[in-house]
């Protein structure tokens, strides 16, 4: 049974699509509103109007479509001819030259009659651009109360067309979902336990720190640890690696990485999360010292290989000026991936988090509950936040 805002919703995106009156049309949800429940039914209303009808699903990561995949699926939502995949592999193809990595190109057609983006909020202008370019209609599906996508002024969900932003009273229960809610309407979260692996911890307390201790010594891929600072970041990458007897500063095989900068000729994204197979240092003509290396990337079906900069690792900022690698082309930005900054997460999630609260002192009170809200919301089913007591002193 759909809410009276889901009902609403799907009337006008149904008008919209029988009616082209716009080449796209965007829906923002909170956590929790159904945005994907909304979706099989929209599936099913397009198949009474015309069943011969077939829908491209697709999200920007590899993990967001297998996530996409297993709700349709269990909300019996797909139908012949559709398909569901990352959006590269949805509108690009590759191409390969004999000891080069797969170029990527966009497809010159596409037979679906509907595409659905999820996690919309993480595309940026120039796949944004190529969506649109074949002329077919677009419902773009994100959450509006997230933090802006890093680095750009393009966002697709800063100002949806329609918006979900009731609270599915079986997610009511949930203690996830009443954390964020605190968090997108208060900005605050008080000290205790919310539900079975959800609570947060005041830093102060001497047992908190070993609560932290245990967590960070047993890091593992499911964990995604998250805070403000890059300082911060850089203490917990460093702390991870040591316990992991990762010694010195240089990436190993097998040390956690995370992409700094967009290259889209090779298909890696701000944000995209790997795991190194093998690297090699290697100097250009020009003394730049860099990393040849093999990235297996998280959810995806293809890994990267080319040269990384090798004083990006443990750097508190993200180089600008990056000189021309030793294979004449733009060399890319990794860095240690174990611990992220909130921005660098926002299309990640993970079955537990840990969250260090820590906010900019220059924030605004809607930025800070935008930071609070993205940070909670990567948490799948465990959720730690280590921060202050917002409780008054006696």
């Amino acid at each position: 049974m759909l809410s009276q805002d889901q009902a609403a919703a799907l009337r006008q995106i149904g008008a919209w699509y029988r009616e082209k009156t716009a080449p796209y049309m965007t829906l923002g949800g909170y956590a929790g509103t159904g945005k994907t429940t909304l979706i099989a039914y929209l599936r099913q209303a397009l198949a009474q109007l015309d069943e011969d009808a077939t829908v491209g699903f697709c999200a920007y990561t590899g993990k967001a479509t297998r996530v996409l995949q297993e709700k349709l699926h269990e909300n019996r939502a797909m139908r012949r001819g559709d398909s569901v995949s990352t959006i590269h592999s949805l509108i690009y193809t590759t191409e390969e030259t004999a000891g080069e990595m797969p170029k990527w190109v966009r497809k010159d057609a596409l037979e679906r009659s509907l595409i659905v983006v999820d996690e919309a909020s993480m595309v940026d202008e120039a796949i944004w651009q190529d969506l649109l370019s074949f002329e077919i209609p677009i419902l773009a599906v994100g959450d509006h109360g997230q933090l802006p996508p890093v680095g750009s002024e393009f966002n697709l969900m800063a100002v949806p067309q329609l918006r979900l932003e009731r609270i599915f009273r079986q997610e009511e229960g949930s203690p996830i979902i009443e954390v964020a809610t605190l968090a997108r309407e208060t900005g605050v979260l008080p000290i205790r336990e919310f539900g079975a692996g959800v609570r947060k911890l005041d830093r102060a307390l001497p047992e908190t720190g070993l609560v932290v201790e245990e967590l960070l010594s047993n890091w593992r891929e499911d964990l995604l640890i998250l805070c403000g600072y890059n300082a911060t970041r850089i203490k917990l990458n460093q702390a991870i690696r040591e316990l992991r007897d990762m010694i010195g500063p240089a990436p190993q095989s097998g040390d956690r990485v995370v992409c700094l900068r967009n290259n889209r000729g090779k298909h890696i994204f701000n944000g995209m999360l790997g795991r190194i197979v093998r690297v090699a240092e290697e100097k250009g003509e020009d003394g730049t010292a860099w990393y040849e290396a093999e990235i297996a990337l998280d959810g995806e079906d293809y890994a990267y290989t080319g040269y990384i900069l090798r004083d990006q690792f443990g750097a508190a900022t993200t180089a600008k000026d990056v000189p021309v690698a030793p294979d004449g082309e733009r060399g890319d930005l990794w860095d240690f991936g174990y611990a992220l900054t909130v921005h660098k997460a926002q299309g990640s999630q993970a079955q537990s988090v840990l969250v260090f609260e820590e906010r900019f002192v220059k924030s605004t009170e809607a930025d800070w509950r935008r930071w609070l809200y993205t940070a909670v919301t990567r948490a799948e089913l465990q959720l730690t936040v280590i921060g202050p007591d917002p409780s008054p002193a006696d």
